[in-house]
């Protein structure tokens, strides 16, 4: 298996530890491109993601031998800087087939696709030798405005009209005019995501492009000052996302990278995850919010995997920290006790050198993006400044304007 995220996918997860299945695990934009390229001819291409992570350094399992040791490593990635940044190599990927989902079709094999349902199909349509596509509709040549075919029919091969659809939704979440947003948790964990949704909030300003993670950082649009507009992304192809659907609007073809239901917010769009990877590549993201695991004194990030227990893939977090504008981190100050703030991340690195700032429900820490000095900034009700000396692992420095966490 090549894959960028697994999920909750219990049987996966046990079959790639027991060493049963073999499993490369790529960043989600890269994966879009490895295919995207494959399809056009393109034998490899140079990409921030990944640089000083085990990505670039290569020996990540792919395959976990009887005894728990590494049976078939990754390859390490060539390394280039151009323009004063670091890039690493990645070879392209072609397949025997590619077999896709779309939506209606012509007789002559021109597809289109609906809503955030485009997703990766367009790049992994083209990737395949031999290209199969199920469709819900065929309908005659013609039929189809020639401005909205999302995939020609030079790359299709067999169409098939599928039947008896059924599209579940992982996450169906709905909206209820007039009830207050709910943050999971209870007594002080309540609190302290609480605070830091309210905190992170606080660093979005109106016009920004902006990209939430998974969890916690989804809620943060929910709590932004009045009068601030800005356009949410998700990796699946959507800029400009709304609130969670009534019952009456919810519709499985448009769903955000968490796999929720979602609505599509007034001038918003859709597109394929390898336009959606190029705008956080590129660096036309303002601002991404992520979870963490650990962080470094340095600003280095590891949220992606806890070897030998928790394999998830890391998604689209590669990408996000290589490419977005200002990186912040939520996440819990401590993990039972442990600390995740530590002088060195002992986790598998999402990105080296890539945190802007850290809100946790304890403090508000914030890195110098050229001596990545790591500064304490804020500290919650509460909380004094010997609470998270005692309960930081890293070397930081005490800024002189301390002042109390700003909500």
């Amino acid at each position: 298996m090549i894959s960028s995220y697994v999920g909750e996918n219990k049987e996966f997860e046990r079959q790639y530890l027991a060493g049963e299945l073999e499993v490369e695990l790529v960043p989600q934009g890269t994966l879009a491109e490895k295919c995207r390229a494959g399809g056009a001819g393109i034998p490899a291409f140079y990409t921030p993601t990944g640089v000083g992570t085990q990505i670039e350094d290569g020996g990540f399992p792919i395959k976990i031998g009887a005894d728990g040791t590494t049976a078939i490593g990754s390859k390490p990635r060539e390394r280039r800087n151009y323009n004063g940044k670091d890039y690493i190599l990645e070879e392209s990927l072609t397949g025997e087939f590619s077999l896709i989902k779309g939506w209606r079709a012509d007789e002559s094999g021109n597809v289109q696709f609906r809503m955030a349902a485009r997703n990766f199909n367009p790049p992994m349509a083209t990737a395949g030798k031999t290209c199969i596509v199920e469709v819900e509709e065929i309908v005659p040549t013609g039929s189809l405005d020639p401005e909205n075919i999302h995939l020609p029919s030079v790359y299709v091969d067999r169409i098939i009209k599928g039947e008896n659809y059924e599209k579940p939704i992982e996450f169906r979440m709905i909206h209820t005019p007039g009830q207050p947003v709910v943050i999971p948790g209870k007594g002080d964990a309540l609190i302290g995501r609480e605070r830091m949704v309210r905190r992170a909030a606080k660093e979005i300003t109106n016009g920004m492009y902006v990209n939430l993670g998974i969890g916690i950082p989804t809620l943060v649009s929910n709590f932004l000052e009045p009068g601030v507009e800005v356009s949410l992304q998700s990796e699946n192809g959507i800029l400009g996302l709304g609130r969670f659907p009534t019952e009456d609007e919810i519709d499985a073809d448009l769903i955000n990278a968490g796999k929720q239901s979602v609505t599509l917010a007034t001038g918003g769009s859709y597109f394929g995850s390898e336009t959606s990877f190029a705008m956080i590549r590129g660096g036309h993201m303002d601002v991404s919010i992520l979870g963490g695991l650990q962080i470094s004194s340095e600003g280095d990030l590891a949220n992606w995997i806890i070897p030998g227990k928790m394999v998830k893939g890391m998604g689209g977090a590669m990408d996000l920290v290589s490419g977005a504008r200002k990186v912040i981190i939520t996440m819990e100050h401590t993990a039972k006790g442990n600390h995740k703030f530590l002088d060195s991340c002992s986790l598998p690195l999402t990105g080296k050198h890539v945190v802007d700032m850290a809100i946790t429900d304890m403090a508000v820490f914030e890195w110098d993006k050229d001596t990545r000095a790591m500064t304490l900034k804020e500290v919650a009700p509460g909380v004094t400044p010997e609470d998270i000396k005692n309960n930081t692992g890293s070397n930081y420095t005490v800024s002189p304007d301390l002042c109390e966490m700003k909500f």
